[in-house]
């Protein structure tokens, strides 16, 4: 099992276990870079130095050999297995041919050591650069925030709100720079799947054909190394796929209205600080709080960084919660508790007001509600409409342009796009248009179609099957996955059936010109992948599942005969 997402909610919360997981993934981008220094400093020795060349490729096996990549998520595609694998299979290859002594040709320095270097200071070098940042960014917001919390109510308004809007920023500042670095993270993490593997596959592959003693075993070796560069290929164009959709949820995620909203929807957690009465007098306590609704229980875990014992989690249940009166105390954003566990109600401070609000109204406390309006785009539906556009797109295509290469990769223009969506689809004027026209071209007609099936309410796959179909993905077994997805299809919507019907037997045209196109049926699975497929909440965990969204398009395309969609 590999390390779990990291989510950019957690960035906002900034919770003690969000701390540890990120701990897990400096530790494996540490573990990385250490291995590219040794990777590259074997390389060095291979190509300097002739007389030990069989030491120094020993040396690199055995590096090779102890490698093991971690990945994200919990389950690996086909691809992936190939990859994780490919490293155990250069070593042993490089074992049989140890007493060969093979020549290294004279650019190894420009196919391995400038790629892994290129890599340590493209990749690595940007995290620890992230990292450094999030801290600095952590230190400061924290620093601001105890001075915020200190403030006395006595102060004028405007020193008030002066401090309020410096606290802001600052929060403001941390949290872009914690979605930046966990974003960064994940960027390792999937680049050095390929980046990481293509040069020491190039290398390896130089080292092969020039050497006249091993032309036999290179020859063995093709059918294999096509195969990993297949599986690297597919990797890259799951990793592009993904990865767009991970800069559009980032900044969707940074946006003040979804922060609000997303906040909303989060479990009540955070941190509090609790008043708690000593010998010496009155004293305010941090503690990372965590509220269960339906137990009433609030759990307390310390965060004091200077106690020398680790101190034990606090479990209060809740009787009721009332707003502390700001003239009853020398600090803002208060409010009371009573607990079944404490005679005396026990008073909290949160960060911000909103904060508080929102705690209070976790706990049915008596202070007033508030929700931010939201408004919901209009969306596309799986109508006669829908499906008239569909099939004037399809027969467009396949009429014009279905041997055009890169045909559904490359995009159109939005302005084209929306325009021919509004003519289509306008709710008070829909119009009968013509896609011969010359203000259309394949670009905006194969744009115009995603956008539509994207644009759907509800997924065409829908997502009431999402998880079973990413499930049947998974599975190690070939026949499984092809049996399950052809049941689960039996499944959908009779409308949606029908759609997938003619869309899919559509793709399945164009791929049969992949000669022309070069759109084989895993090129456009990663294209129609996310948008026949989409998790309904929207997660890095969901992200990192778009792979196998891939596969049961791929699937689909490939398997169409068998996989008979409309009874």
């Amino acid at each position: 099992m590999g390390h779990p997402p990291l989510e950019f909610s957690a960035c906002y919360l900034d919770s003690p276990e969000f701390r540890e997981t990120l701990k897990c993934y400096e530790s494996e981008v540490e573990k990385t870079s250490k291995f590219l220094k040794d990777l590259i400093k074997d390389g060095v020795n291979v190509i300097a130095t002739i007389k030990a060349y069989s030491v120094a490729v020993q040396k690199f096996s055995q590096t090779l050999n102890t490698f093991q990549f971690d990945f994200i998520g919990d389950s690996l595609t086909d691809d992936e297995i190939n990859i994780a694998q490919s490293f155990q299979e250069f070593a042993g290859l490089l074992q049989e041919v140890e007493d060969d002594r093979m020549m290294l040709v004279q650019n190894a320095s420009d196919l391995l050591i400038k790629p892994l270097e290129k890599f340590r200071k493209d990749q690595i070098g940007v995290t620890k650069e992230k990292k450094k940042k999030f801290e600095k960014e952590s230190e400061k917001y924290y620093s601001q925030l105890e001075k915020h919390l200190s403030l006395s109510v006595k102060k004028k308004d405007s020193q008030l709100q002066e401090a309020d809007e410096q606290l802001d920023k600052e929060r403001v500042n941390f949290y872009e720079a914690s979605v930046e670095y966990v974003y960064q993270i994940h960027q390792v993490q999937d680049r050095k799947k390929f980046d990481v593997v293509e040069p020491v596959l190039a290398f390896l592959h130089s080292i092969l054909t020039l050497n006249n003693l091993t032309v036999e075993m290179t020859q063995d070796f093709m059918p294999y190394k096509q195969e990993l560069q297949l599986s690297l290929q597919n990797t890259r164009n799951n990793y592009e796929s993904t990865c767009e959709e991970l800069e559009e949820l980032m900044k969707r995620m940074t946006n003040p209205t979804k922060v609000i909203q997303m906040h909303s929807l989060l479990p009540m957690e955070g941190y509090l600080y609790c008043q708690e009465k000593w010998a010496l007098g009155v004293t305010w306590v941090k503690y990372y709080c965590k509220y269960h609704k339906e137990s009433q229980q609030l759990c307390m875990v310390s965060c004091d960084q200077k106690a020398t014992v680790k101190q034990p989690n606090t479990q209060l249940t809740l009787k009721s919660c009332v707003r502390r009166k700001s003239e009853s105390i020398d600090k803002r954003f208060c409010f009371d508790v009573e607990v079944i566990e404490r005679s005396a109600p026990v008073t909290f401070q949160a960060p911000t007001e909103a904060e508080r609000k929102l705690w209070m109204e976790a706990m049915d406390g008596k202070e007033p509600i508030y929700h931010s309006p939201i408004q919901k785009q209009a969306e596309m539906e799986l109508n006669e409409i829908g499906f008239k556009f569909v099939r004037r797109c399809i027969n467009y295509i396949e009429t014009k342009a279905v041997t055009q290469e890169g045909v559904y990769r490359t995009v159109g223009s939005n302005i084209q796009v929306q325009k021919l969506i509004n003519s289509f689809f306008d709710p008070v004027n829909p119009r009968d248009v013509d896609l011969q026209n010359i203000d259309w071209d394949e670009k905006t007609i194969t744009s115009a179609l995603k956008f539509y099936l994207r644009s759907l309410s509800e997924p065409l796959m829908t997502y009431n099957l999402h998880r079973d179909l990413i499930s049947a993905a998974k599975s190690d077994n070939l026949d499984f996955r092809l049996s399950e997805i052809h049941t689960l299809v039996y499944k959908l919507p009779e409308k949606n059936r029908e759609m997938l019907e003619m869309l899919i037997k559509h793709l399945v045209n164009v791929c049969g010109h992949s000669n022309d196109n070069r759109m084989t049926p895993s090129n456009m699975a990663v294209i129609f992948g996310p948008t026949l497929l989409r998790a309904q909440e929207e997660t890095v965990a969901a992200m990192m599942d778009i792979k196998f969204q891939n596969i049961v398009v791929e699937i689909l395309i490939e398997e169409y005969k068998k996989v008979q969609i409309c009874k």
